[in-house]
């Protein structure tokens, strides 16, 4: 092999290499629906606690139960995506541990705060709950580089900000307003990216 062989094969080489990495910047294998999933899970459950209260319910906060359905949901998603899903990529698996730190956080600060709150304070649950919901959001956005997700999340924080200057009794709404523009558009706007991706591969 001569030196004008070598050349051109390493030349193609880093060609193939680039190709690859490409492909896997902008492959959207999310689809969405997670974030559509929870999303209007959250809005239904902060919307609905809000009204309960507003109606005297004693346990407005039982309609959160309605998040363990979405857990189910979510669990037989999973499966049914790992059985189809050919390949994994580096983002993917970031992702999966992004989202698993802020299950594991979010269980532990609504325990805590849970236990230490009296049941007339809880609604200080949904100011921490904001910030948490931040953190994965934004960093969901840089990876996939997708920049409806880091705005939404950042507008979870601004609401952070804007829960000093109203009463307690509506932070549920803030939580209402925050998955709207963190989760359900983002992921509407996702599961377009991924149908027209989808479209691309089956015309080419």
């Amino acid at each position: 092999m001569n030196a004008q062989d070598s050349s051109f094969s390493a030349s193609d080489g880093f060609q193939v290499i680039e190709s690859m990495i490409q492909q896997a910047k902008n492959r959207f294998s999310e689809n969405g629906f997670l974030y559509l999933l929870w999303g209007w899970t959250v809005f239904v459950c902060s919307l609905g606690q809000f009204i309960l209260h507003r109606m005297h319910v004693e346990r407005h906060d039982a309609i959160w139960a309605l998040t363990w359905v979405a857990v189910i949901i979510q669990f037989v998603y999973l499966i049914k995506r790992k059985k189809v899903q050919k390949v994994k990529t580096y983002t993917d698996e970031i992702l999966a541990y992004v989202w698993l730190v802020f299950v594991v956080l979010m269980v532990w600060i609504g325990f805590m705060l849970g236990r230490i709150l009296p049941f007339s304070q809880m609604y200080y649950i949904s100011v921490f709950f904001l910030i948490l919901y931040g953190m994965p959001t934004v960093l969901s956005g840089i990876l996939l580089r997708f920049r409806p997700l880091v705005m939404g999340g950042i507008f979870c924080w601004l609401l952070v900000f804007l829960s000093l200057f109203i009463q307690p009794v509506y932070y549920p709404l803030l939580l209402t307003a925050a998955v709207v523009a963190a989760w359900i558009i983002p992921g509407y706007l996702l599961r377009s990216r991924y149908k027209q991706q989808e479209s691309e591969k089956l015309s080419a």
